[in-house]
């Protein structure tokens, strides 16, 4: 048995870039950092934040969600399963990409800007069909500071 599962928690990089298919589909992609915070040792060395930058992929339902919702500096959970692939570029240079194929997204809320307060949890997984339809409506508890992650 084996096990591909991801789950992350960061900020949106960019506005999601979607695209619709001539056969229905729909795709999303986005990026997301993830910051480890700096801190320092005992002996005095300062170690600095280290960001990861992670490439979302999102299809279907799932896209279009991400469409309507995800926005640059957005703070949000994922789980899906990493997947690696190549290609090659304008110049013929064979080129390795990592992505997260996206089941689940949940919306934990927007940066604080202006002293404004943090946004709504708002889950959603990924149909297992395309008749999915994105929720016209939601509602969620109220988040506090003090809340924890999901997880």
């Amino acid at each position: 048995m084996s096990i591909n599962k991801v789950i992350l928690v960061g900020n949106v990089g960019k506005d999601p870039d979607v695209k619709y298919f001539d056969n229905g589909s729909v795709v999303a992609n986005f990026t997301l950092a993830t910051t480890e915070r700096g801190y320092t040792a005992a002996n005095g060395t300062q170690i600095p934040d280290r960001t990861e930058w992670h490439n979302i992929v999102c299809w279907r339902g799932l896209a279009k969600v991400a469409e309507q919702f995800v926005r640059k500096g957005t703070q949000v959970y994922v789980e899906g399963k990493i997947r690696s692939r190549t290609y090659d570029d304008a110049n013929g240079v064979k080129r390795y990409v990592n992505e997260i194929y996206a089941d689940n997204i949940e919306l934990l809320g927007s940066r604080r800007r202006d002293g404004a307060e943090g946004g709504e949890n708002m889950p959603y997984s990924s149909p297992s069909n395309d008749t999915y339809q994105a929720p016209t409506s939601y509602s969620s508890p109220n988040v506090t500071e003090e809340d924890d992650l999901p997880f």
